[in-house]
């Protein structure tokens, strides 16, 4: 006879998803990994159909284990705004996954990987910036980060076109000079801007190769470059104004708190910006302590899980075990 799972835990991201199916006592039953969640480009639909893949193999692969799932904690990329986490819920729970369903943004998997109670900020800057806190009374606090028109700057993607434009100008003369114009083609093995442009525009060089340009940006601030360096500064401040704003939403910019940093750009440990990052601050709350997260983020849409389902601590720190 069978058992029922608890959680049905799901990190889905741009590229890729991630499914852990997560028993009563925190043990995982099983887990599976899918393509990107894309409701934006594909419809809701066909993106819950895709995320549907890696679900079925999950439960497939804990067979007569599993009866059945308490609790759907979804943690989804391009679920930006309350509604459309509603409507994704909605989708969700007419698949018949789970008896409840709760959709977040999939920066809160991040948050919650990273703290041992539903405390914290979290910033996570990938291809794009996003930033999102939580205190244990339920309170969260976050930024609608769907790019310029919500007032966002940052981001891997935001990095290279900004480079790019930069570059551009100090090559035609409208800008100040940058070593930018030699290091941005150069990955590309081209000698100028204005052939790197026409590369970018006639699709030689696809769109999707700009986040390659982002370490570029990185590696010539590093090696002194005053306007590369300035904008890994501008990011740094960046990051620094979210995770100030959601601290202080939530009363917490004067209290010990963890402030975590995700995303391949953060996570990549540049100096420059790791030091202005601590640096700014520490003058905004400083008794804030700062911290890249390395655990899984369907981590955090477990723990979530569990989180919801009241589970006593001993289930937490299986499940946590389990990704140690």
């Amino acid at each position: 006879m069978g058992v029922n799972a608890s959680v049905l835990a799901v990190d889905a991201g741009n590229s890729k998803t991630d499914v852990a199916l997560i028993g009563e006592d925190g043990s995982v039953l099983s887990t599976a990994r899918g393509g990107g969640f894309q409701p934006p480009v594909v419809g809701v639909r066909a993106a819950v159909d895709a995320l549907a893949v890696a679900v079925t193999q999950a439960l497939a692969r804990a067979g007569e284990h599993v009866d059945g799932v308490r609790h759907v904690s979804a943690c989804l990329a391009n679920a930006d705004l309350p509604v459309e986490e509603a409507e994704l819920a909605k989708a969700l729970l007419g698949r018949g996954w789970g008896r409840t369903v709760e959709v977040r943004n999939d920066t809160f998997a991040i948050l919650r990987a990273g703290v041992d109670e539903p405390r914290g900020v979290a910033v996570v800057c990938g291809a794009g910036i996003n930033c999102v806190g939580m205190g244990p009374d339920g309170r969260t606090a976050r930024f609608p980060a769907i790019g310029r028109i919500s007032g966002d700057w940052g981001g891997g993607s935001g990095l290279a076109e900004e480079a790019l434009w930069f570059a551009a100008r100090a090559e035609d003369g409208r800008g100040e000079p940058t070593e930018l114009v030699r290091t941005l083609p150069g990955h590309f093995g081209l000698g100028s801007m204005y052939e790197l442009i026409e590369a970018l525009h006639r699709g030689r060089v696809p769109q999707e190769a700009r986040h390659e340009l982002t370490p570029v940006l990185f590696a010539t601030s590093a090696a002194g470059d005053p306007v590369a360096s300035a904008l890994v500064d501008r990011l740094a401040d960046e990051v620094v104004a979210m995770a100030s704003v959601a601290l202080g939403r939530l009363g917490l910019l004067d209290e010990q708190v963890p402030v975590l940093l995700g995303g391949s750009v953060l996570a990549a440990r540049h100096p420059r910006l790791d030091e202005r990052i601590g640096a700014l601050l520490a003058a905004r709350a400083p008794k804030a302590v700062i911290r890249v997260v390395a655990q899984p983020p369907v981590l955090g849409a477990g723990l979530l899980g569990l989180d919801h389902l009241g589970a006593p601590p001993e289930v937490h720190n299986r499940l946590r075990a389990h990704y140690a």
